[in-house]
């Protein structure tokens, strides 16, 4: 079990400037909504134990440089539940961020909504996810902080539905509390670390870590109304000259030893903070998405690392595109997949709406989306990630309608026509130039560039 803090110890853990905002008017019926028998006296119990009048605190804070809208939950006021006074002050909250254009961070720790309001608490979640809906609409992010426990209502809208979520270790998370789960119900998946392993959280940062990571996440994720310059196109990593022929380009693009994403991505970016999984119970480890820091400037990444790219990458990768396009965000793609994953798990998963997907994001982003392909370029699976009009490949990569070796097979030809199939597909990278799929070839020794 994680630790839990006061919400005041868990705003002083990631800053010291905080200036409290004034709560909305308060209900001053004795028992609430339903006359609930002895809930004012449980009220002042909290009060007069945690030294708050609610179960959520906000207030404007700079963390790491960077200003914000701040929310912190109390769990020891009622398990931090959510009430009609709870909703009037996260309302308040989220006004407050889309009035300043600022993004809002949630510290959360909450087992759901309070039983002695009955169904007035749980309408409380309406409210949250209108007002969360209107900052959406507005531009600036949403990054939740999952303290231990995030269950319920509270998991459901100012966790789940942000941006970017980050969890502390060993917190629960789960829609389900802890009482009211099925017999037997395994329970890792209620943790940070089974949610991590779901694809439903983007990182677990250590408690010390905490306060860095947000002020680099603010950072990254600050609303620009304004269409960014695109981001530059990466150095190749490698020193090898054009190909000859097809084949050779093949050859080169799948050697064990040409440079893969995470070192374009090393070189590229300052500063990584990744962005995990799918929101839909899947992840991909063969595909790296997040936001990355370049001089201080942020750019949003998608790169496929050699393997096929399942469902789940290319959900992640739409997700991140359209993120950083809600943001003002330029988008970097690096492409290398020999194809899109095509097993009967992939097709189950929904490949096909999945690939849609990828390609709609692409379509519709109004920042620029710059790529590069860094090795194999197969088929659709890699022109999903690719952008139209801003591909440039590398010397020991190609790009084809399908890898040589099936385009014979689909032909009826015999294996051994393949190396003059790779030919004729022209899948160089200087035949994709001279073509007009490529803007230019990078690396040492290209001469069309």
């Amino acid at each position: 079990m994680a630790d839990r803090l006061s919400a005041r110890a868990a705003i002083a853990a990631v800053t010291a400037d905080f200036t409290e905002s004034t709560a909305p008017r308060e209900d001053t019926s004795a028992d609430g909504p339903l006359d609930w028998s002895g809930y004012a006296d449980s009220r002042a119990r909290a009060t007069a134990r945690t030294g708050e009048r609610e179960s959520v605190v906000h207030g404007l804070a700079t963390v790491g440089g960077h200003r914000c809208v701040l929310v912190s939950f109390e769990f020891g006021f009622l398990g931090g539940s959510l009430g009609r006074r709870t909703g009037d002050r996260l309302e308040a909250a989220y006004e407050e961020a889309v009035t300043r254009r600022l993004p809002l961070v949630s510290l959360i720790a909450t087992g759901g909504s309070r039983m002695q309001e009955g169904m007035i608490a749980l309408t409380q979640l309406h409210r949250v996810a209108a007002a969360s809906a209107r900052l959406r609409a507005a531009g600036p992010a949403q990054l939740a902080v999952l303290r231990d426990p995030t269950t319920g209502g509270g998991w459901a809208t100012l966790g789940a539905g942000a941006d970017v979520v980050l969890a502390l270790p060993g917190a629960q998370v789960g829609f389900a509390g802890s009482r009211v789960r099925p017999p037997g119900a395994d329970p890792a998946a209620y943790t940070a670390e089974g949610q991590f392993a779901a694809g439903q959280l983007d990182a677990i940062v250590p408690p010390e870590e905490l306060a860095r990571t947000v002020g680099h996440w603010l950072g990254a994720l600050a609303y620009r109304d304004t269409v960014p310059a695109a981001a530059e196109v990466p150095d190749a990593l490698s020193a090898t000259g054009l190909p000859r022929t097809g084949w050779d380009a093949v050859l080169r693009a799948r050697s064990a030893s040409r440079p893969r994403a995470e070192a374009y991505l090393d070189a590229y970016f300052g500063i990584r903070l990744p962005l995990h999984g799918d929101r839909c119970g899947g992840t991909d480890p063969g595909l790296l998405c997040g936001f990355g820091l370049r001089e201080g400037r942020p750019v949003a990444y998608v790169a496929q690392c050699g393997t096929p790219t399942r469902p789940a990458g290319y959900r992640t990768a739409a997700r991140v595109i359209r993120l950083a396009d809600r943001l003002g965000v330029p988008v970097l793609t690096l492409v290398d997949t020999p194809g899109a994953a095509n097993d009967a798990e992939a097709e189950r998963a929904g490949a096909g709406a999945a690939i849609a997907d990828a390609f709609a994001a692409i379509a519709a982003a109004r920042v620029p989306v710059t790529t590069l392909v860094i090795g194999e370029g197969g088929s659709g699976g890699a022109l999903a990630l690719a952008a139209p009009g801003n591909t440039h490949v590398t010397t020991d990569s190609y790009f084809s309608v399908i890898a040589p070796e099936l385009a014979a097979a689909i032909l009826k030809r015999s294996p051994d026509r393949t190396r003059a199939t790779a030919d004729q597909l022209r899948l160089r990278p200087q035949d994709l130039v001279d073509l007009g799929v490529a803007r230019s070839v990078v690396g040492p020794g290209s001469a069309r560039t």
